[in-house]
Order: structure tokens, then C-alpha cells, then sequence
């Protein structure tokens, strides 16, 4: 009796190969085509050793290197945001690989996790998971968030005023800011936003040419892996129900794209995240087990609506008016 294609990789999955179960770059082609389908990744958190013999973990030294050429360039000096007194710039700590920048999407933390009265060394990447039903997409006030439908969600830099209203709506405060870029520097730099918002895209333009995304592919333990979404969920069920395992990001936030598995229960990483202080401030982002959509509810989606407030696009359309009718040139001319 013939296989297909298909078939092998969920039985190679469910008996355990999970590398296996990746699809090669020929097979996300064929995927790509057929509408409908859409790709997660999981991440093993009983495979990852976070990369103790190098300088930067793999995934994270492939995800620079792939992404250098889109990251910020800023404009100096950086104007505050309009009304407040500060703004966020990480041009001069481009270095740092050991949290969320914009010049920085995915890191790994190291932890050590109690449970049972024993102690885990446990070491956790970090990125965007690509929600289900993204609530940085559906109230972005400028609408430049999207969910693609092979599963990553992207931000277009091109059209990003740098609300940070993603940010505030993400469970995991995934989404940075860099001042000094962005549309907002030609259209309304006193008023509106503050620069762009960044953060990983599942590499969608390696997806589209039939690639895996940079992490995945760049793993020397297979701790990540990728495939059709489907798949990818059959293999963690499967995974946890032989291994007394966990699993994270199923459930999460309505479902996401991003699987991970872990040993130990996710309330124990979540706690150890908290407890590892940073300046002196309790560790994140935090993994909170359980957590809710906020546009589930009928609250949660008045209370989205208050997070991502009409008032920043009035401001915004006030400043472009300005703009427009010379407004602003008045002013500084009076001054």
C-alpha cells in the first residue's frame, strides 16, 4: 500500500523521530501552494541546552544574521514622544543577545526551575508565537499588523507609527520599539507614535520560497522544528501523552503557532521567570499558563478598544492636518 508524503511524516512523528517530522524545504513548497495550510513550530525544551558551548545560542546568532538588513536605522537626535518626556532607542546596544530588541527577535533564557523538590537547568527561546487570533493585529490603530495565513503575524514597518499598542496587548510583551524611524518622522514627528515596532516574523519570506525559517534550520540539537501546523500539534500531544510532558502555546492566548515542551509544568518556568530579578525588577517576559484572549470577551474587547483608543488617531490625523494646511510651519515661523 503507497504512503503519501503526509502520511510518512505524522507516522514518523508519533513514533518519536521528531526530525522526521520536519518538513524539507520541497515539502513547505508543495504546502505553500494549497491554500489552507499553515505552519508551526515546536520547541523542546528537553533538547535545547542553550547553546552553552557558544559565545550566542544558534537560533539566535542565525536570526541576526538573517535579519541584519532590516534592522533600524535611526535618525538622530530622538525626539520624545509627544506627550511624554522619554523615548525608547536601542541603537547604541545593537549588541545585546540576551533579551527582546528591535535589533535582537528571539533570545534564550537560562533558568533554574524547582519543582519537585529537585532543580532543573532549563533554557527557554524567546520570540513572537504567532497567536491564532492576534489582538496586536485586530487593534493595531493604524492597521499595519496582519496574520498571514500560513500562520506568521507580521508587522509592516512601512506603515508602523510605533504606538506600542501590540506591545500592551501581548501576554508577552513581545513587540520593540526604536525611536528615530518609521513613517512618522515624515508625516507627524511632534504627535503621532514614536518610530516602528519589531520583533520576529517566522522568517515569512524563507516560508514563501519554501524554506525553513533561520532558528529551526539553524539548531545543531533539533530542538526546534517545523511543519504544517496540524502535524506539529499531533506530534506535541503525542509527545507529552508518552513523556508526562507539557505543553505551552496550544491553549495559550486562544492557540498559537509556537508549541513548546517541557519536562517540568510551565507554572514552575513561569515562577522562575519572576523570581530571576533584572535591575532589580521581577524577570520577563513571563510565561502565564492559561492566559486569555482579550478579544474572547465582550470585556476584554472594551477594554482592548481603551488599550488601542480612537483619541491616538485623531491625534495623529490632527497632526497630518496641520501638516497639511502649513499649520505647523506658522507656528514655527511665530516662534
Amino acid at each position: 500500500m503507497s504512503m503519501s508524503r503526509r502520511s510518512f511524516i505524522k507516522r514518523a512523528a508519533f513514533s518519536g523521530m521528531a526530525v522526521t517530522a520536519v518538513l524539507s524545504g520541497a515539502d513547505v513548497a508543495a504546502a505553500s501552494i494549497n491554500s489552507g495550510n499553515e505552519f508551526a513550530s515546536i520547541i523542546n525544551l528537553t533538547k535545547c541546552d542553550g547553546c552553552k558551548n557558544f559565545g550566542t545560542p544558534s537560533c539566535v546568532a542565525a536570526c541576526r544574521s538573517k535579519n541584519q538588513n532590516r534592522f533600524p536605522q535611526a535618525q538622530k537626535p530622538i525626539g520624545d514622544y509627544w506627550p511624554q518626556t522619554k523615548h525608547e532607542d536601542w541603537s547604541e546596544k545593537q549588541e545585546l543577545s540576551n533579551r527582546l530588541t528591535p535589533y535582537n527577535w528571539t533570545y534564550v533564557q537560562h533558568l533554574q526551575v524547582e519543582h519537585e523538590g529537585q532543580e532543573y537547568e532549563i533554557h527557554v527561546p524567546r520570540r513572537c508565537l504567532h497567536c491564532d487570533n492576534p489582538p496586536c493585529a485586530s487593534l493595531c490603530p493604524f492597521g499595519v499588523n496582519e496574520k498571514m495565513p500560513e500562520g506568521p503575524v507580521l508587522i509592516n514597518p512601512n506603515g508602523c507609527f510605533g504606538g506600542a499598542k501590540c506591545r500592551d496587548v501581548c501576554p508577552w510583551e513581545i513587540p520593540q520599539r526604536q525611536g528615530g524611524v518609521g513613517l512618522y518622522l515624515q508625516v507627524a514627528p511632534k504627535y503621532a507614535g514614536g518610530g516602528v515596532m519589531y520583533k520576529c516574523d517566522m522568517c515569512y519570506d524563507l516560508i514563501q520560497k519554501g524554506q525553513q525559517p533561520a532558528c529551526v534550520s539553524a539548531c545543531p540539537n533539533n530542538a526546534l522544528i517545523f511543519g504544517l501546523k496540524g502535524d506539529m500539534h499531533d506530534y506535541a500531544r503525542q509527545w507529552a501523552q508518552e513523556n508526562s510532558g507539557y505543553l505551552y502555546g496550544l491553549e495559550e492566548h486562544g492557540g498559537t503557532s509556537t508549541i513548546y515542551l517541557s519536562a517540568v509544568p510551565f507554572e514552575a518556568i513561569h515562577d522562575a521567570i519572576l523570581n530571576q530579578e533584572i535591575d532589580g525588577k521581577p524577570g520577563k517576559p513571563a510565561m502565564p499558563v492559561g492566559v486569555g484572549n482579550i478579544l474572547d470577551e465582550p470585556a476584554g474587547m472594551a477594554q482592548g478598544f481603551l488599550i488601542a483608543p480612537v483619541a491616538g488617531l485623531l491625534g495623529a490625523g490632527l497632526s497630518v492636518y496641520k501638516i497639511m494646511t502649513g499649520a505647523d510651519n506658522d507656528e514655527n515661523n511665530e516662534a
